[in-house]
């Protein structure tokens, strides 16, 4: 009977926990409909563009009295910065690279524009939860395109073995898709997109164990609450390989349940990732019209309104600790000069294993045994001079798999020697950023991009070579 009352008694705290951010967002204001203002015309010029997003660090450029350091200029960091700034808070955020955005940022090479990780969005339709959250750190400034309703094509298999899927957008439009290439497995189709369904409406409930105290998080695991509370806690601890087993036999169709790869096999990934992954994409695929580096370029206005900066070419060498252990500022090199910049909160966007094993004193390191990377991937860019009809370039993007076993695919890639992968490159991603990108042909008239994204992929030379075994 004791359990049930400490049940009752943290289903209360987490009560407690969800009205005190109700009543703190309302008396903070930090979202408001009133910071939205007209989109702005498009920066081109290249000088205005460098002024914003490649802002070289020196200790005159940091602001004073600072509450925060954010390491890393990706769009987490920014975004923390941006939402901190808006509630009237003064941040730098300090980038080793020599131009802002992370994976959002772009470069430019033989007159042709690259984007670096920006592949294609979704859930930006109107009054969505993320381009809210755009909007209020862009103030309005960031514009989308919606792809064509066809936005991915799959293909398993290689030369006349191969198979072709289409992943459709829409409410009913990715089903009814699905359904007609995989005749017979309407039944699972639509449990999967049941638990699609589930685990996007369901899953800030995984977040709030982030907010409540630990010891209340342990305690709910520890007696098998979180299972009662809701079912998605299943799904996150559940394999997507073991998920999909129970649904279906057909290889195809659990390949293409997680075909959106990000480095880690189904075997080993959760069920609810990859389900909230296609989900993303339900409503539309959507690219930022201006290309990737728009993130960026709206973003640092906002922080910097606030008295705040963003500085590139500002490696952090540690973090600083205070006698208590706690964070109370960082250091940057430059040369063989080590400046202090002392902030009382420092947020990482770094990464966990440049954080803890470069940031930070060996005692917190060992933290670090329990997570391990995931597979890396090879990006090779490719500029074609012509038109989007000259060349036949198409916004759909193209994933290619060798077989429909991905289990079993990427064990073996895994196993390989480092003379044996050439020639055994297990899949490919390509994408067409130019032909997502109205503004495209305006700011480079004439040169397309192709973005090739192909994991362990060695060259330019033999990606050719082995697009064409795939195909």
């Amino acid at each position: 009977m004791w359990w049930w009352m400490l049940g009752l008694l943290a289903c209360v705290l987490l009560l407690a926990v969800v009205i005190f951010f109700l009543t703190a967002g309302r008396r903070y204001k930090v979202f408001s409909e009133k910071s939205l203002r007209p989109p702005a015309p498009l920066v081109t010029d290249s000088r205005q563009r460098d002024d914003r997003l490649k802002r070289g660090f020196r200790e005159d450029r940091v602001p004073p009295a600072l509450d925060a350091v954010v390491i890393g200029s990706g769009v987490g960091g920014l975004t923390a910065a941006a939402l901190l700034s808006k509630a009237g808070k003064r941040v730098v955020v300090l980038e080793q690279h020599d131009q802002a955005g992370g994976c959002t940022h772009t470069f430019q090479n033989k007159g042709f524009e690259f984007d670096v990780g920006i592949h294609y969005l979704g859930q930006l339709h109107e009054g969505s939860m993320l381009r809210v959250a755009l909007d209020q750190i862009t103030e309005g400034q960031l514009q989308f395109t919606r792809l064509e309703q066809h936005f991915d094509t799959l293909i398993l298999g290689q030369r006349d073995q191969r198979r072709e899927y289409h992943i459709h957008a829409g409410k009913t439009e990715m089903a009814d898709s699905l359904k007609k290439q995989f005749p017979g497995e309407e039944e699972a189709i639509d449990e999967f997109m049941r638990l699609m369904k589930l685990a996007s409406r369901r899953t800030p409930l995984i977040a709030t164990l982030k907010i409540i105290p630990y010891w209340l998080a342990s305690f709910l695991v520890r007696s098998g609450l979180l299972d009662r509370i809701s079912s998605v806690f299943r799904l996150a601890a559940t394999n997507h390989s073991e998920m999909m087993s129970r649904l279906t036999k057909n290889k195809d169709l659990k390949a293409l349940s997680a075909y959106l790869f990000y480095g880690v096999p189904p075997k080993d990934s959760s069920f609810l990732i990859n389900a909230l992954l296609l989900h993303h994409y339900k409503r539309g695929a959507y690219y930022p019209r201006g290309g990737a580096s728009e993130f960026a370029f709206h973003i640092i206005p906002v922080i910097q309104r606030a008295g705040g900066a963003v500085l590139v070419r500002a490696p952090v060498h540690r973090i600083l600790l205070n006698q208590q252990g706690k964070a109370s500022g960082v250091t940057v090199l430059k040369g063989q000069e080590e400046f202090e910049i002392h902030a009382p909160v420092v947020i990482s966007n770094a990464g966990i294993f440049n954080t803890f094993q470069k940031f930070l004193p060996q005692p917190i390191q060992s933290l670090l045994g329990l997570v391990r990377h995931g597979m890396g991937s090879f990006l090779v860019f490719v500029g074609l001079d012509g038109t989007k009809e000259e060349l036949g370039i198409v916004s759909t993007n193209f994933w290619m798999y060798k077989d429909n076993d991905l289990d079993t695919l990427m064990e073996r890639y895994s196993s390989l020697s480092r003379e044996q992968v050439l020639g055994n490159i297990p899949m490919m991603f390509i994408t067409f950023p130019s032909a997502k990108d109205p503004t495209s042909n305006v700011r480079h008239p004439g040169n397309w991009r192709i973005r090739n994204l192909q994991l362990f992929q060695s060259n330019c030379s033999f990606k050719m070579k082995c697009l064409q075994h795939l195909i």
